[in-house]
């Protein structure tokens, strides 16, 4: 399979941290699905997707600082590379032409 190949979940990751720009890290990810396609999704499987993502260099990441309401942990932020706008803008493109090509039912 070749390494641009994205999978449905993949492709909904990708989609999301596009969404959220730079405010984009697991949890709120995890939400915003819940929120826009009523779908309930595994943190564990996000964040997966996320470093799948990053080393297929479709999405760069950051950590921000230590907060206190977080215990003194930090969050990872995820933002979409130039690499990763482009592959949502071809499979958004492939997605048009083959509804193009339904009959009308």
């Amino acid at each position: 399979m070749s390494k641009n190949y994205l999978g449905e979940f993949e492709e909904l990751i990708l989609t999301m941290v596009g969404i959220l720009e730079k405010e984009a890290y697991g949890n709120a990810i995890v939400e915003r699905i819940g929120k826009e396609l009523d779908r309930k999704v595994n943190l564990s499987a996000v964040h997966i997707t996320l470093y799948r993502l990053e080393d297929k260099g479709l999405v760069s990441s950051e950590m921000s600082g230590a907060t206190a309401t977080r215990g003194g942990r930090r969050k990872r932020y995820f933002q979409i590379t130039n690499a990763g706008i482009a592959q949502i803008q071809k499979l958004q493109g492939q997605r048009q032409q083959l509804w193009g090509l339904l009959p009308e039912f």
